[in-house]
């Protein structure tokens, strides 16, 4: 079977304004490419940290809690105690098997581009505030910024399952 392109050549994801099909499409490139690397791993190797750095299940819980994090604020919502007590939980994540997090990793994703669907070009360079510090952004850079952090922690997801997966191999 051959390789499709990335999901940004594919076309217009349906629903979404072309104004917002970046964002649509680095929140689905992320789901395929997490969903590749968690298909080859094993628990274990999903709650590996090689040499210290994170695992990919912590990049996989990070990326859904955060994207959900930064959908609240372009809302122009605080977080709520949940999303509190879950950013704290990815400190110190429960191991949870890939089908687990993929379908989370799902849930996540779909309410996104359900969220993307919904925003109102009106409302894009509305100034909105990041956490307790407030700092200063807008819907616009809020919803860009979710895409982009998504895919920064799907190339960890890759590498780290690569280096993994290689550990395993070699008996380690």
């Amino acid at each position: 079977m051959a390789a499709q392109p990335e999901i940004w050549l594919r076309g217009a994801v349906p629903d979404i304004d072309p104004l917002l099909q970046p964002a649509a499409h680095a929140l689905l490139q992320t789901a395929e490419d997490v969903q590749r690397v968690l298909a080859e791993l094993s628990t274990d190797q999903i709650w590996t940290s090689p040499g210290g750095a994170a695992s990919v299940g912590f990049h996989v819980l990070h990326l859904i809690g955060s994207t959900d994090r930064l959908l609240t604020y372009a809302r122009g919502e605080s977080l709520s105690d949940a999303q509190r007590a879950r950013l704290a939980a990815e400190k110190v994540p429960v191991r949870v098997d890939a089908a687990s997090l993929m379908e989370d990793l799902r849930a996540g994703i779909d309410a996104a581009l359900g969220h993307l669907q919904n925003t109102p070009l009106s409302s894009l360079q509305e100034p909105r505030t990041v956490g307790r510090a407030a700092l200063p952004t807008t819907v616009m850079g809020l919803l860009f910024h979710a895409g982009e952090h998504a895919q920064r922690h799907a190339g960890q997801i890759v590498t780290t399952g690569k280096i993994v997966r290689a550990l395993g191999s070699a008996g380690g």
